[in-house]
């Protein structure tokens, strides 16, 4: 991870960021991923947050960490489009995420979640970060054990 961003484009940076959200969501690492929104919006339905510490205290308070310390998740992310403007230091995206997950003597491999992101990036002093992340829910499976409200703990 030690190349530098000026030798990689800014959609592969802004895909990489794409991904550094799924794999710190499904590592259960809440304090990183909601570093990546520290001045940005997430929107997902009616809530509406701005910053880091409000994102992760959310997404901490909704997702269920199984004894390994994660989600026993896949976030998936297809069909990614980035429009990148490279005079005003701006971008935007649009991609579909699927969720499967398995959990240990409960579950077969499923998916229990898909839909769409919708995003804004900013480039400040040569780094792309979130702007916006906004999430649409499309379908949903079991999720009892992903989400903590269905959960029963």
């Amino acid at each position: 991870m030690s190349a530098s961003t000026s030798s990689i484009s800014s959609a592969r940076q802004i895909e990489n960021l794409i991904a550094r959200y799924s794999h710190l969501v499904d590592e259960g690492d809440f304090a990183r991923f909601g570093a990546l929104f520290e001045n940005a919006d997430f929107v997902s339905g009616e809530v509406s947050l701005r910053g880091g510490k409000a994102i992760e205290e959310l997404i901490g308070s909704m997702l269920v960490v199984h004894d390994d310390g994660t989600l026993r998740t896949r976030h998936i992310t297809t069909n990614i489009l980035i429009e990148v403007n490279e005079d005003d230091d701006s971008a935007e995206a649009r991609s579909y995420y699927n969720i499967l997950q398995a959990v240990p003597g409960l579950l077969p491999l499923q998916m229990v979640a898909g839909g769409r992101y919708r995003d804004r990036f900013e480039r400040r002093e040569g780094t792309w970060s979130f702007a916006r992340r906004e999430v649409t829910i499309d379908f949903t499976g079991d999720t009892r054990y992903h989400l903590k409200e269905q959960s029963g703990s």
